[in-house]
């Protein structure tokens, strides 16, 4: 599939499913190495986050554990400004390593937030696990332990991403056509 139509807008083929495959089976492995007798808890972000959860998870063989929040702050098309937890974690996390899984960071508020938070709870590290990064939006500070593709300052879709709540069941990433 080269070009798909979401709703009114047209996409065409960022990411292949066999790159993304490989480059989240690469991520897998360095956590397993980095965090091998550590038992981390991953924290997936939903919703955007949840296929990129699943195919890591998939490739992790140390012991751990998952759970998931919800924050979002984006609206159609733009980001919002304001990061909103609409569910949050049930889990105690104190003296824990703790795996952020984000589909995406861009300018980088939500990430900000969401370690503020996690950090008030005192575990021992919080390390960051994201599908995209998307360098030139960067608006924080923020140090990124694995990225799986880094990508230009571009409006995609597909593996968990939407545009407006559509898209995110494809198994590639699609960018916008201009």
């Amino acid at each position: 599939m080269k070009n798909i139509i979401v709703k009114d807008k047209e996409f065409k083929l960022l990411l292949s499913e066999a790159k993304i495959k490989g480059s989240i089976k690469n991520i897998a492995d360095k956590i397993n190495k980095d965090l091998e007798g550590k038992n981390p808890l991953f924290l997936a972000v939903l919703n955007g986050s949840f296929m990129f959860a699943a195919d890591l998870m998939k490739n992790i063989t140390i012991p751990c554990e998952i759970c998931f929040v919800k924050l979002t702050s984006y609206q159609g098309m733009q980001s919002g400004g304001k990061v909103k937890e609409v569910f949050g974690l049930s889990e105690r996390i104190d003296g824990r390593t703790v795996v952020i899984v984000e589909d995406i960071v861009d300018s980088g508020r939500t990430m900000q937030q969401l370690l503020e938070s996690l950090s008030s709870r005192n575990p021992k590290e919080i390390r960051i696990a994201t599908f995209l990064f998307k360098p030139g939006s960067l608006q924080c500070n923020l140090k990124l332990d694995y990225v799986a593709f880094e990508i230009p300052n571009d409006f995609v879709v597909g593996y968990g991403l939407d545009y407006d709540g559509y898209g995110r069941n494809f198994g590639e990433v699609y960018t916008l056509v201009k």
